[in-house]
């Protein structure tokens, strides 16, 4: 599973036949403390109605056909919201993000 925010959106007028009447979205990815990871990446919106900024959970490689009905040809799959994380930290203390 990634966490990531969402930060844009792809336009393709040309897709796979099995991807017709889904959205692409840019995500970047987020570590355990709600920061920036890695560059960000293009991945399905199974959810069908995650948007910019939203914090959403997602499945990535084979999970991420799966999630589709094992169809199409994708790597990374929303397939929920994140509504909030709770990290512990060593030696006490909590974070919770977002928000």
């Amino acid at each position: 599973m990634i966490v990531g925010r969402v930060i844009g959106q792809v336009v393709a007028t040309v897709k796979a036949p099995h991807l017709e009447g889904l959205r692409l979205l840019v995500v970047q990815a987020l570590d355990e403390e709600g920061r920036e990871r890695g560059r960000p990446f293009a991945a399905v919106d199974g959810i069908r109605c995650a948007g910019p900024g939203d914090v959403v959970y997602l499945v990535g490689k084979r999970d991420a056909a799966i999630a589709l009905g094992d169809k199409p040809p994708v790597d990374a799959t929303i397939v929920g919201f994140v509504d909030e994380v709770t990290v512990e930290r060593p030696g006490g203390g909590m974070k919770k993000w977002p928000g």
